[in-house]
């Protein structure tokens, strides 16, 4: 294995997992799917184009803008803040629950219900009827849908021979969901912590995904950013379909008054290294850099006259490669032969536009060279993958922190012993 400076044998890729399911499904239909982007990225592409037709656009245009797009759908809820400064869109950060949605509000409606009538009735209407269960869940997310413009609505169900006629109010409803709505703030939170800016840099707070169109939530988020207005501009629905048609255009060369100036920067969702002696992570590239991005690391051997080097690829937020994902690994051969920590070996990430990610390792005195392309679809994690090991990570981090230490300790004293 390398060791970083401050990691070993035959030449082989690892087998790639298949395609992800979206470009298939995009292929399936008749389309040529050049690039995959997230769906808060496509969002706020669809923002940054309204403002240029918006009226008083000029002025805006001149100055640089932090953009937050809050996307909270029916499966999933995403965060991401982006810099739009002269038509370039750059993703600064994004964060979000994998477990939050429009479906978990009608959930808990249901159980509302479900547990208001066992104590009414001193019995449960629904227990073993799964076909009646599912037609209650249908008229909770109606009932929701409707306390989005009323103050009250009914649930109304028919469960044999019992008629059902509950009254929701908004204001039952937002008691019940509180600290559901209040789960939102704590990835609103952690996406400013990443970008590293505090919430009165926040230029506008785009609204994406139907279930924004909550009101609860919408309080929430404003009051949260002191009483900021949030701008509903963007169809909640259409703007992704928007934004990625849009950008589609641009990759297919379609330009015209609209497309012309616009150029979208995204990040890298979690940080890329190489696998170090022990099992240590070595990131060379730190989560959230910016696309497309070139960085560089230098390793050395951990055993005397060592000339081969196998170079691990992962992906992820932990300590060790334990809790990583592998990419992929390739051998370098030729390195120079010397005692142990004294080779030099220049590890390269670079990664394009189009998330094709380009791993070489060069030694600095031989300028013996290997190397591996990954592409972005291949083997790559989901969004809700990558958000769950972003989470595991903060939960780990004190262990991952304690395992470094006593690993460095190790080698320290193994230096010391002369081994």
């Amino acid at each position: 294995m390398p060791h970083h400076q401050g990691g070993g044998h035959c030449a082989r890729l690892l087998q790639r997992r298949p395609a992800r399911l979206t470009k298939d499904a995009g292929t399936i239909a008749g389309l040529d799917v050049l690039r995959i982007i997230n769906e808060p990225t496509a969002a706020a592409l669809a923002y940054g184009l309204d403002k240029k037709g918006a009226p008083g656009a000029a002025a805006a245009e001149k100055k640089s803008q932090t953009i937050l797009v809050f996307d909270l759908g029916g499966g999933t809820f995403d965060v991401s803040l982006l810099k739009i400064d002269g038509g370039v869109f750059e993703v600064l950060a994004t964060s979000g629950d994998t477990h939050l949605g429009g479906e978990d509000f009608d959930s808990v409606l249901t159980d509302w219900v479900i547990s208001e009538e066992r104590r009414k009735r001193g019995s449960d209407i629904f227990e073993g009827n799964d076909k009646a269960v599912r037609r209650l869940r249908t008229a909770c997310e109606r009932a929701k849908r409707q306390l989005s413009s009323s103050l009250s609505a009914t649930i109304e169900l028919t469960v044999g021979a019992v008629e059902l006629a509950i009254e929701l109010t908004r204001a039952r409803f937002d008691k019940l969901l509180e600290t559901t709505f209040q789960r939102c703030m704590e990835s609103v939170k952690r996406c400013l912590a990443d970008a590293k800016l505090a919430k009165e840099a926040v230029d506008e707070i785009v609204l994406v995904g139907g279930s924004t169109r909550v009101p609860r939530v919408q309080a929430i988020l404003s009051e949260y950013f002191g009483g900021k207005a949030l701008n509903k501009s963007v169809h909640p629905d259409e703007a992704v379909a928007y934004g990625a048609a849009v950008q589609g255009a641009i990759l297919a060369g379609v330009r015209d008054a609209a497309t012309s100036n616009v150029l979208l920067v995204d990040v890298i969702p979690l940080s890329l290294g190489v696998e170090c002696e022990g099992r240590q992570f070595a990131k060379v590239v730190p989560r959230n850099t910016a696309v497309p991005c070139k960085k560089s690391s230098e390793f050395t051997t951990v055993e005397d006259w060592q000339t081969e080097i196998d170079v691990r690829i992962f992906e992820g937020e932990r300590g060790h490669t334990d809790g990583n994902h592998l990419l992929g690994e390739f051998q370098i051969t030729g390195v120079e032969r010397a005692r142990r920590g004294e080779a030099k070996v220049l590890v390269t990430f670079e990664v394009n536009t189009n998330g094709l990610l380009n791993v070489t390792a060069r030694d600095k005195v031989t300028g013996a060279q290997a190397n591996v392309e990954i592409e972005h679809d291949k083997g790559r994690l989901s969004t809700s993958e990558i958000e769950a090991m972003v989470q595991e990570a903060n939960r780990m981090r004190a262990q991952d922190e304690a395992r470094a230490r006593a690993f460095q300790e190790r080698m320290a004293a193994e230096l010391a012993a002369g081994y």
